[in-house]
């Protein structure tokens, strides 16, 4: 084994004279080889950036070269930090800088979860020259929507919980003396979970009490609520087209970004800018959360120690897929999606995604009236409904549904991501419940999830929320996937349309994706309400513009499921003969 060589503070200097540190961890030895970098905001010197991505030693050790930078204004790196905007010009430049150094072989490859994996794309979009190979792990498509929004909501525990504890904290160090009544009012906040999730609920969002001194930021995402030039120039989708490196994609059924995860696969294989970018896409998605990636525990679920980091070698995964891209190994027979498939709890892999064969089947709502809670007389079935009353419940924003797991990040204190059970939401009046009969046979769900669903308000904005759940006979009700729709954006989120009071409208619910077997026995369930709190903000029904309002108001919500108002939500089915 090759005695590893670590250099400090390396200085790479970018197009604008700005100098970024990185840490060099590299074998002794006189061999030019491929480089694999990091780019994080989070200080390359701290373990937490090597738990969410690839072991730098063992990498090394395997004959690689491994860059860890400090991104712009962070850390041992000068500059001012700004998230997002500059990480496509900085990447190139390091990218490109380090195919030049005597040390390298001029083929670099991009590794590192969450932020880390935006400062990939980031620089992917550019086309870097030297760039042949990407694993971006738990990140998304989409800075807009599925990062700092979903379906037009805010998603606001995560962009507190993150700005708090991650963004703004070393800004406000850099330069204390200048910033040190913002640094004591974070410190105080970031201190107590109480004080913190208090802060969650200030309103108006647009006044929040901090941050402005060490995240400035945080205001230009709530001033850009649609999706914009602001947000179009960061939106990796509206790039896949220039992209020309394949990708190892991993992501979690429960992680925050999931759906961004599936969406870059999708896009890169549909419209990557070669063919074996097209060709070179590949997938894992595991049962895991944000917080604590790559872990068999996920909220209150086990899933067993073939999900842990080290059984399911997510670091080996990783060093294949450079072998193949950067050294030219054989990789010898891989599978293009490889998922974790819940409930049976197994690893499977798959020819492409969705699966071949899927069977896109409606389950329709059904009750008398009375859907409300797990006590109600709410029913789902793939009989469309006939003549039915609708069901109604009253959302008061200031009592909110409580957030209750699902894809959270990052105060696991406060708040835990993954599986829990529902029955503290499903007891509430304000929560429709729709069960079917428990399965003759076991059910397999794997693939996208929707909901199609035909309701009215007496306001002019508010929100639809969509759970998907496995409710198991002794009534454990287990979340799986969820998703929002804000009523102004429910037919553009570039474009703003307001509800008529009282009348039906089509609200499309993305639940992203799930893989999970209903064993015979359990019941299939959806939830329906109006908030999802804290994870998204309140909407305060007020229809004035966003977060501007500290006034809320309540809403009588009307959700239909008739002839021609068919609520209902869409499932990937796996036929029983796979």
């Amino acid at each position: 084994m090759p005695r590893i060589v670590v250099e400090k503070n390396i200085e790479v200097p970018m197009r604008d004279g700005t100098v970024l540190r990185a840490d060099l961890y590299r074998p002794d030895t006189p061999e030019k080889l491929p480089v694999l970098l990091n780019r994080t905001p989070y200080n390359k010197a701290m373990p937490m950036v090597f738990a969410m991505t690839l072991d730098a030693v063992r990498a090394a050790e395997a004959g690689y070269n491994v860059m860890v930078q400090d991104c712009r204004g962070r850390f041992a790196s000068d500059g001012v930090f700004d998230c997002f905007t500059v990480e496509a010009r900085d990447g190139y430049d390091t990218i490109e800088w380090a195919a030049r150094q005597p040390w390298s072989d001029g083929k670099v490859g991009t590794y590192g979860a969450s932020y880390m994996g935006a400062t990939q794309w980031l620089a992917a979009t550019q086309a870097p020259p030297s760039l042949k190979a990407m694993v971006p792990s738990i990140t998304a498509s989409d800075y807009h929507d599925g990062w700092t929004y979903q379906g037009g909501a805010f998603s606001l525990f995560f962009n507190v919980s993150w700005t708090m504890g991650a963004l703004a904290p070393p800004t406000l160090l850099r330069d204390r003396a200048k910033n040190q009544a913002a640094a004591e009012e974070l410190g105080r906040t970031i201190g107590s979970i109480d004080t913190m999730m208090e802060a969650m609920k200030h309103l108006p969002l647009r006044d929040f009490p901090m941050f402005r001194a060490g995240a400035p930021y945080f205001f230009d995402w709530l001033a850009h609520p649609s999706f914009d030039d602001y947000w179009r120039k960061l939106c990796i989708e509206e790039h896949h087209a220039q992209i020309g490196v394949p990708a190892l994609n991993i992501g979690g059924w429960y992680d925050i970004f999931q759906g961004g995860t599936l969406r870059n696969f999708l896009g890169m294989r549909a419209r990557g800018a070669s063919d074996i970018a097209r060709a070179g896409q590949r997938l894992i998605v595991g049962p895991w959360s944000h917080a604590v990636p790559f872990q068999n525990l996920v909220g209150a679920v086990d899933f067993g120690y073939q999900t842990g980091a080290v059984s399911a070698d997510i670091d080996g995964a990783q060093l294949r897929f450079f072998d193949q891209h950067l050294k030219g190994k054989d990789a010898g027979p891989t599978a293009r999606v490889r998922i974790f498939v819940m409930g049976i709890n197994r690893w499977r892999d798959e020819r492409e995604w969705p699966i071949p064969g899927t069977e896109f089947r409606r389950y329709y709502f059904h009750s008398r009236g009375r859907a409300n809670s797990m006590y109600g007389d709410g029913a789902l079935s793939t009989e469309t409904p006939g003549g039915e009353p609708p069901d109604h419940f009253l959302y008061n924003p200031n009592d909110p549904v409580p957030t209750v797991g699902g894809g959270l990040c990052c105060y696991p204190g406060a708040l835990q991501g993954g599986a829990f059970d529902q029955a503290a939401v499903e007891h509430r009046a304000d929560v429709l419940v729709y069960s079917t009969e428990p399965l003759a046979e076991d059910v397999e769900v794997t693939g996208p999830v929707t909901v199609t669903l035909y309701a009215a308000s007496s306001a002019p904005d508010t929100d639809f929320t969509a759970k998907l759940v496995d409710v198991s006979p002794c009534g454990t009700a287990l979340n799986l996937t969820d998703g929002i729709i804000r009523a102004r954006f429910r037919e553009s989120r570039s474009e703003e349309k307001m509800l008529e009071p009282g009348k039906a409208a089509e609200f499309k619910i993305d639940l992203w994706n799930t893989s999970n077997v209903f064993k015979a026995g359990h019941r299939i369930r959806i939830e329906i309400s109006s908030s999802n709190f804290p994870r998204f903000d309140r909407n305060p029904n007020t229809g004035r513009a966003q977060f501007a309002d500290a006034e809320v108001r309540p809403a009588m919500q009307t959700v239909l499921h008739e002839r021609n108002f068919a609520s209902h939500v869409t499932l990937p089915i796996i036929p029983a003969r796979r």
